[in-house]
C-alpha cells in the first residue's frame, strides 16, 4: 500500500498582508497530479490544513475542492487531522458530508478512542494498514489540572496523558495485526523550529519525548514547517509545510513524504519535492550591495519574487523604504519587508534593533519584554507557563464566538 504524508498547508494564510491563494492552488493540482503519477492508495493530513479558525471562503472552498477532485484520482481514501491552527468546529462541521467520499476528518480528540482508529484498504478493498488518527491534543482532551501542582509536575502529568492516548489508540490498533501508522501535530524534542511556527505549549509541555510514542511502524507528524526526522529515526517525520511560510523557510526543500508499507510491515519512504511555485528571498548587506544583488537577481518565475531586504549599517537611514523602492522600480519584483540589522551584544544574546511591531507577534513582543525584566529563569518559565494558557484560552474563546456568529 502506498499512503503519501503531507500537513500545514495553512489555507488562508496571509503572509505580510498578501494572499497565498495562488500557490495552494498550484500545489494542489501538483499534488492531485503526483497522487496519480505515484499511484497513491491514501493521503493524510497530519494537521493546519487551514491558517486560522475561521478560514476565509477562498480557503475552504481549496479544502473542499480537493477533496471532490481527489475522487477522479486512483486515491480513495483521505484521512485529515486537525492541528493547533484549525478550529475543531470548523474542520467538524462539514465531516459527516465528507465521510461520504471517503475522507475521515478528526477535528479534535474523540471522546472514545475506537473512533480514531481506521482501517486502510488496498487496491482490491482488502485491510492493508490501520492509522490511529491522533489530532493536535489539547490539555482539557486528556487531562484535568490539579491546584498546587508545580510546573514540574504538571509537564510530567500532561507528558504521560498524550502518552497514555496514544498508547490506548495503539492497543486498539494493534488488535488487527496490520502495520499501524499514527499522526500526530505537536513539537518532539530537539524538532527545528522556524520563524512562521507558533510554538506549541500544551499547557506546560513544550516538547515531546520521542521516546513517549507507541511502536508504531510509521508515525506522520504536522506542525514543524521544516521536513525532517526526529531523533535521527527514519520512520518518525515532519513532513513540513508545502510551500514556504516564512523567509527563513526558503532554504529548505519542500516535500511531501511517500510511503509504501506491507503486511510484512517492510515499509520503504521516499521524499517528493515540492515544486517552489512563487520565490521568496532574502537579500542582506549593505545599501551597495544590495543594489548589486538585485541586478542579479534571477526572477524567471512565473508568480513575482517576494523579497525580504535587511540592511546591514550601524547608521540610521531616514529615506531607506524610498530609496528600496528606487532601486526595484524596473524590477519584476515585489518587497514585503525592509529592515536595518544592527546587532547589539548583551550577555552573548544577538538582538535585531528597530523593529516594528508588523514584524512581531504576541509571542515576540511577550518574550522580548520578559527579557527586558532580566528576573530569575524560574520566574520566566512560570510566567510564560501562565500567558501560554492564558493565550490559548483567549484563542480558544475567540473561536467559539466566531462560530457561533457563522452559526
Amino acid at each position: 500500500m502506498r499512503i503519501l504524508h503531507t500537513s500545514d498547508w495553512h489555507l488562508g494564510q496571509h503572509f505580510m498582508g498578501k494572499s497565498r491563494e495562488t500557490e495552494h492552488r498550484l500545489f494542489i493540482q501538483w499534488l492531485l497530479n503526483t497522487i496519480n503519477d505515484h499511484q497513491i492508495d491514501a493521503v493524510l493530513i497530519a494537521g493546519d490544513i487551514f491558517d486560522t479558525g475561521t478560514p476565509p471562503s477562498y480557503a475552504r472552498r481549496l479544502y473542499n475542492q480537493f477533496i471532490v477532485d481527489l475522487q477522479a484520482t486512483c486515491c480513495r481514501q483521505l484521512i485529515v487531522v486537525g492541528g493547533n491552527h484549525d478550529s475543531v468546529a470548523t474542520l467538524n462541521e462539514s465531516k459527516d458530508l465528507l465521510a461520504c467520499l471517503n475522507a475521515h476528518v478528526i477535528g479534535g480528540v474523540l471522546e472514545k478512542v475506537e473512533d480514531q482508529i481506521i482501517l486502510l484498504d488496498d487496491k482490491k478493498g482488502q485491510p492493508e494498514a490501520v492509522v490511529c488518527a491522533i489530532p493536535y491534543i489539547r490539555p482539557r482532551d486528556v487531562l484535568q489540572s490539579q491546584a498546587g501542582d508545580s510546573e514540574t509536575d504538571k509537564q510530567l502529568a500532561l507528558q504521560n496523558a498524550i502518552a497514555d492516548h496514544y498508547k490506548a489508540a495503539f492497543d486498539l490498533a494493534s488488535e488487527h495485526s496490520l502495520p499501524v501508522i499514527a499522526t500526530g501535530h505537536l513539537t518532539t524534542v530537539g524538532g527545528q523550529l522556524t520563524e512562521s511556527v507558533r510554538e506549541i505549549y500544551i499547557g506546560t509541555l513544550s516538547a515531546f519525548p520521542v521516546s513517549a510514542f507507541p511502536a508504531a511502524d510509521y508515525i506522520a507528524l504536522g506542525h514543524l514547517h521544516r521536513a525532517q526526522t526526529v531523533s535521527g529515526q527514519d520512520h518518525i517525520r515532519y513532513s513540513g509545510s508545502p510551500i514556504p511560510l516564512s523567509f527563513d523557510e526558503i532554504s529548505s526543500q519542500k516535500q511531501v513524504v511517500l510511503v509504501d508499507i506491507n503486511k510484512d510491515r517492510a515499509i520503504d519512504i521516499t521524499e517528493l519535492p515540492v515544486p517552489l511555485f512563487r520565490p521568496l528571498k532574502t537579500i542582506k548587506g549593505e545599501l551597495s550591495a544590495i543594489e548589486q544583488q538585485l541586478k542579479t537577481l534571477e526572477t524567471s518565475s512565473d508568480l513575482t519574487p517576494w523579497l525580504e531586504v535587511v540592511i546591514e549599517t550601524e547608521n540610521y537611514i531616514s529615506d531607506l523604504q524610498e530609496q528600496i523602492s528606487s532601486l526595484i522600480a524596473d524590477l519584476p519584483v515585489e518587497v514585503l519587508r525592509v529592515r536595518r540589522h544592527k546587532e547589539k551584544s548583551t550577555t552573548s544574546l544577538t538582538r535585531e534593533e528597530n523593529e516594528t511591531l508588523d514584524e512581531l507577534d504576541i509571542n515576540d513582543v511577550f518574550l522580548k519584554r520578559l527579557f527586558e525584566e532580566g528576573l530569575e529563569s524560574e520566574t520566566d518559565s512560570s510566567l510564560t507557563s501562565a500567558f501560554n494558557e492564558i493565550l490559548e484560552s483567549i484563542n480558544e474563546e475567540s473561536q467559539a464566538e466566531d462560530k457561533e456568529v457563522i452559526v
